[in-house]
C-alpha cells in the first residue's frame, strides 16, 4: 500500500533535512581537528545516509531501498571499526 502524498512529503522533508545535516557534519571530516572527530564525523553522515535510505523507502514504497540502507549500515559499522582499529595502530589515539 502506498503512502498518501502528504506522508510522502513527510517523509521525504525529513529525508532533506537529514542530508543538510549531513552536509554540515561533512565540515567536521575535512576540518577535525583531531582524528577521533573525523572518524565520528564520518559514522555520522553514514547513518544519516542510512536513515535517508529508510525514509525515502517509506515515502516511496520500495522496500528494496530498505536492503541497501541495511547493507550500508552494516559497511559503516565494518568501515569505523577498520579506521578505529588503524588510528590505534599508527598512535593516533590522544
Amino acid at each position: 500500500m502506498s503512502a498518501s502524498p502528504l506522508v510522502a512529503g513527510v517523509l521525504l522533508g525529513a529525508a532533506s533535512a537529514f542530508a543538510l545535516l549531513a552536509v554540515v557534519v561533512l565540515y567536521r571530516v575535512f576540518r577535525g581537528p583531531t582524528m577521533p572527530d573525523r572518524v565520528i564525523a564520518v559514522n555520522v553522515v553514514g547513518s544519516n545516509t542510512v536513515v535517508i535510505l529508510a525514509l525515502v523507502a517509506a515515502a516511496f514504497d520500495e522496500p528494496m531501498f530498505l536492503d541497501v540502507a541495511l547493507v550500508y549500515a552494516l559497511l559503516n559499522f565494518l568501515m569505523s571499526i577498520a579506521i578505529s582499529k588503524f588510528t590505534v595502530e599508527r598512535g593516533g589515539v590522544i
